[in-house]
C-alpha cells in the first residue's frame, strides 16, 4: 500500500501542477513533503533512485556540451567570483539573523557560518537543467552559458567537499586520466549498437560504471564522473541517440529526486522561519549579482538577466555540505532539515517568478541603454540577414531541407538559424549561409537587421513548444511575411494556426510520396504514361 502511495501521490500532483500551468516537478516535490507529512515511509531505493537520475541528468549534460564553453570568461570568472560573494553575503545574513536570538544560529562557530555559507552559494543542476529542457532553451546561448556556470559550480563543489570533510581523494584519482583512451573504446561500441533498449542500457551502464562508480570509488563526486563520460562522447555522432535513449528513464528516476527532499525532514516554525528569510533575501541577491557579473563580461543586458533568473535556486549539492557538516558535529541535525526546505522554497518562488520572468526582463533591458555592439561577445551581436528573402529556422534535417530545397529549387536567397552553435559552424563550413540565435528570444527579431525584407518564416525546430513561441515572437515584431511552421502530431497543427502560422506541415506528409517515387525509379518501374 505504501509503495502504491508513492507512485500515486506524485502522479497526482504532477498532473495538478500542470493543471495550474506549473512545471511537474513542482507537484513532485510537492508530493514529498506531502507523503512524509502523512507518515508513509520512504522505501529503502529512493535515494538510489534519485541518485541514477541525477547521474543519468548529468550523462546527458555531457553529451551535448562543448568543452571549450567551460573556459570562456564569461563562464568561469562569473562561476568562482559568484560563489565566493555569494557565500560571503550569506554567512553575513546568518550573523545578522544570530542577533535576533534564533537558537539554532546562535549555536553556530565560524566554521558552521562557512558551511552554510558555502552551501548556499551554489545553484541547483537538476532543477535548472530542467527548466531549461522544459522551454527547450539547453542549446540557447544564454541555456548553454548557464550550463557552464552550473559545471563550472560542480567542479568547485568537488574542491569544497574534500576541503570540508578533510578527506583527500585517493592517489589512483590520478589513474583518471586512462579514462580518455578509455572513452575510445565505448566510442567504438557506440558506433555498432542496435536501436532500442540496447542504447538504453549501454547509456546508463556508461554513466554509472566508469562513470559514477569509478570516480566514487577514488574519493570524488560520482556526478562529476559521469558528467565527464558524457563530454569524451558528445563529439560521437550518435551522441544525439544516447541522450534520447535513455531520456524518458532520466525523466522517471528524476521524480525520485523530487520526491526524497520531502523526505529529508518535516520543518519546524522556526525552521520554516529561517528557510523562508534565507529563501526571499539570498535568492533575489543571488540573481542580481548573476546579472551584474555577466552584463559585465559582455553579455546584452536581456542575456545576463535570463541567465541570471536561469539560475535562481539553490542546490541539492548544499544538503551533502550540511550533512558532512553534521556527521563531523559542526552543524545541527536541524540545519539539514532547514537547507532542504530552503532547497524547495528557491524552487517554488524561481518557478512563480518564471511565469513573468519573461515580460520582466523584456522591459528592464528596453528601459536600460544600449550596449555599444562591438563591446559585447560575438554570439550577443545583433544579427545581418543581408539581402535575404527567408529565413529557415532550426537547422535539423528538416530545416536543412527546406533550406536547399528553397536555395536550390526555388532560387531564394536564404539564411538559416540555429540556437546550436557547433551546427551553426558545421553549416557555415559546408557552405551555407547560418547564423547563431535564439528564435525564442523576443529580441532577437529585433537583432536582425534588415529583418523588414524578409518573406518567408520557415519554423522548423524540433519541439513544437520552441515553434509555437517563435510564431508568437514573430507576431510581436511585426513580421508581415509568411510563417510555415513543421509539427508532428494533429493537435499541434491546430495550434500552430491559432498562434498565426499560415502554412502548417506534418512532418511525415509527402514522406510516402518521396518513398514510392524513388523505390519505383530504382526498380525501373514507369507508369504507361512515361
Amino acid at each position: 500500500m505504501d509503495l502504491g502511495l508513492l507512485f500515486t501521490v506524485p502522479l497526482v500532483c504532477g498532473l495538478l501542477a500542470t493543471v495550474i500551468r506549473v512545471p511537474p516537478m513542482v507537484g513532485f516535490l510537492a508530493a514529498g513533503f506531502i507523503l512524509n507529512a502523512s507518515g508513509v515511509p520512504a522505501f529503502e531505493g529512493l535515494d538510489v533512485l534519485a541518485d541514477a537520475g541525477v547521474t543519468l541528468l548529468l550523462f546527458g549534460i555531457g553529451l551535448k556540451l562543448d568543452p571549450r564553453i567551460l573556459v570562456r570568461r564569461e563562464v568561469w570568472v562569473t562561476a568562482t567570483v559568484h560563489v565566493a560573494v555569494s557565500t560571503v553575503v550569506a554567512i553575513a545574513l546568518l550573523a545578522v539573523l544570530g542577533l535576533t536570538g534564533l537558537s539554532l544560529i546562535a549555536g553556530l562557530d565560524w566554521r558552521g557560518y562557512a558551511l552554510i555559507g558555502v552551501a548556499l552559494s551554489f545553484s541547483s543542476t537538476v532543477f535548472v537543467v530542467k527548466l531549461l529542457e522544459a522551454s527547450s532553451a539547453t542549446r540557447a546561448f544564454f541555456g548553454r552559458t548557464a550550463i557552464g556556470v552550473l559545471v563550472i559550480q560542480d567542479i568547485v563543489a568537488v574542491a569544497v567537499l574534500t576541503g570540508s570533510t578533510g578527506d583527500l581523494p585517493s592517489p589512483w584519482a590520478f589513474a583518471l586520466v586512462l579514462v580518455v583512451p578509455g572513452a575510445w573504446a565505448i566510442r567504438w561500441v557506440m558506433g555498432r549498437l542496435d536501436h532500442g533498449e540496447v542504447q538504453v542500457l549501454f547509456g546508463v551502464v556508461v554513466a554509472i560504471v566508469p562513470g559514477y562508480l569509478l570516480f566514487d570509488a577514488v574519493g570524488l563526486k560520482g556526478d562529476l564522473g559521469a558528467l565527464v563520460l558524457g563530454m569524451l562522447l558528445a563529439s560521437h555522432e550518435r551522441s544525439g541517440e544516447i541522450r534520447k535513449a535513455i531520456f524518458g528513464l532520466k525523466e522517471f528516476l528524476l521524480v525520485g529526486f523530487f520526491v526524497s527532499l520531502g523526505f529529508i525532514g518535516l520543518p519546524s516554525a522556526s525552521d520554516l522561519l529561517i528557510a523562508g528569510v534565507l529563501v526571499l533575501v539570498l535568492v533575489p541577491l543571488k540573481v542580481v549579482g548573476f546579472a551584474v557579473l555577466l552584463d559585465r563580461m559582455g553579455l546584452r543586458h536581456r542575456s545576463a538577466a535570463l541567465v541570471a533568473g536561469a539560475l535562481a535556486s539553490f542546490s541539492e549539492f548544499g544538503l551533502i555540505v550540511v550533512d558532512n557538516g553534521v556527521t563531523s558535529g559542526v552543524l545541527e541535525e536541524d540545519w539539514l532539515v532547514v537547507v532542504s526546505t530552503a532547497v524547495a522554497f528557491s524552487f517554488l518562488l524561481s518557478t512563480a517568478a518564471a511565469a513573468g520572468r519573461e515580460r520582466l526582463v523584456t522591459a528592464a533591458s528596453r528601459w536600460l541603454p544600449a550596449k555599444d555592439p562591438d563591446r559585447l561577445l560575438e554570439q550577443d551581436r545583433p544579427i545581418d540577414v543581408g539581402h535575404a528573402q527567408a529565413v529557415v529556422i532550426g537547422m535539423g534535417r528538416v530545416g536543412r531541407a527546406a533550406y536547399e530545397q528553397l536555395v536550390d529549387e526555388h532560387g531564394v536567397e536564404t539564411v538559416g538559424v540555429d540556437a546550436d552553435g557547433e551546427r551553426v559552424e558545421s553549416l557555415c563550413e559546408a557552405g551555407l549561409q547560418a547564423v547563431e540565435g535564439d528564435a525564442s528570444d523576443p529580441e532577437f527579431w529585433l537583432r536582425l537587421t534588415r529583418a523588414e525584407d524578409l518573406d518567408l518564416a520557415v519554423l522548423a525546430m524540433p519541439f513544437h513548444g520552441a515553434n509555437r513561441t517563435a510564431t508568437t515572437r514573430l507576431q510581436e515584431a511585426g513580421f508581415a511575411g509568411v510563417v510555415a511552421v513543421v509539427v508532428q502530431f494533429a493537435d499541434e497543427a491546430a495550434q500552430a494556426r491559432e498562434h498565426g502560422a499560415d502554412i502548417v506541415l506534418h512532418l511525415y506528409d509527402g514522406a510516402g510520396h518521396t518513398l514510392a517515387d524513388e523505390a519505383a525509379a530504382a526498380a525501373g518501374l514507369h507508369s504507361p504514361d512515361d
